[in-house]
């Protein structure tokens, strides 16, 4: 079968850019949002599950990755934004006629994802986060584990050096196989990987997250601001997100009123790809009922970039 057979492809106008959208089923309305350096290509798996469990689900690429729009930048990198990522989605979702919906978001669009119940608290029903604590958090906490495990956003914070490293080699730096993947969401991967465009835009989206996300993160925890609808954190056991911080959730229990479930899925990194049927199903019944709240302290036992 085909890529997202059955879901409508092609090229949507949210404003200042344009988004390259799968959108497919029919029902209460899923945003699914994918990490670095991935493409929406990443939920091939898991998606249409989803429709089968009676959603409408959305796909994008985020700005500058994949098929999508590759602004110019600024100093201050905002073009590249959480918020400014988050607001295209808000704008796309609106244009597709869903006021209200859920959205997962993994790695770095885990980040969007955050913004998106932060700043659109009205439009966000639900919020599953896939691998990640918040940026601020992991700047909070960095130390020479961390710098060691999580380089890359201090590397590809610099100017111009990390696109020469990675475009002498796209292939060697970013790897990836189509036996995880699949043939054709590998070679969607390798394309945009190759083009200099999306690697560049892929890195402004790290320099923002030094920069102008993690103020705009510390800004929102001055003013008291929290995820108030309810939110589900599910990371990689074979990873090393809990190897740094141990259960997740106990970061995510100061930024969110209404914590449910969530846990370790058995799988590496890229979960949607590794072990999308147990993903797919975790999300179903949080989409579904929410799960229960978490009232007590509990902990597991593994997590990696975001």
């Amino acid at each position: 079968m085909p890529l997202f057979d059955g879901f409508t492809t092609g090229l949507l106008d949210v404003g200042d850019v344009q988004l390259y959208v799968r959108r497919g089923g029919a029902g209460p309305a899923v945003v699914l949002l994918h990490g670095h350096p991935r493409t929406g290509a990443t939920w091939h798996r898991v998606a249409p599950q989803l429709v089968a469990a009676g959603h409408t689900v959305v796909v994008p690429d985020l700005r500058g990755y994949g098929r999508s729009s590759k602004p110019p930048t600024t100093p201050d990198h905002a073009p590249y934004a959480k918020r400014a990522m988050a607001n295209d989605v808000v704008r796309l979702m609106r244009g597709l006629g869903h006021d209200r919906f859920a959205v997962a978001g993994h790695d770095r669009g885990s980040y969007v994802a955050l913004r998106l119940a932060l700043d659109h608290p009205d439009a966000v029903e639900r919020l599953a986060l896939l691998d990640c604590i918040p940026i601020s958090e992991h700047l909070a906490r960095c130390d020479d584990r961390f710098a060691r495990s999580w380089w890359h956003w201090f590397f590809f914070a610099q100017q111009e050096l990390p696109e020469r490293a990675i475009l002498a080699d796209p292939d060697a730096w970013y790897g990836g196989s189509p036996r995880h993947m699949g043939d054709e969401a590998f070679a969607e991967f390798r394309s945009a990987t190759r083009n200099p465009a999306t690697v560049r835009a892929m890195l402004e989206d790290y320099r923002a997250g030094l920069g102008i996300d993690r103020a705009h993160e510390e800004a929102d925890r001055a003013a008291g601001r929290r995820v108030t609808c309810p939110l589900l954190v599910l990371w990689s056991r074979h990873d090393d997100l809990e190897d740094l911080y141990g259960d997740p959730r106990e970061v995510w229990r100061s930024w969110a009123t209404d914590l449910r479930g969530g846990g370790p899925i058995e799988s590496g990194h890229h979960m949607a790809e590794e072990a999308p049927d147990e993903l797919a199903g975790a999300l179903q019944v949080f989409f579904a009922d929410g799960g229960r709240p978490i009232s007590a302290h509990s902990h597991h036992g593994g997590g990696r970039p975001a």
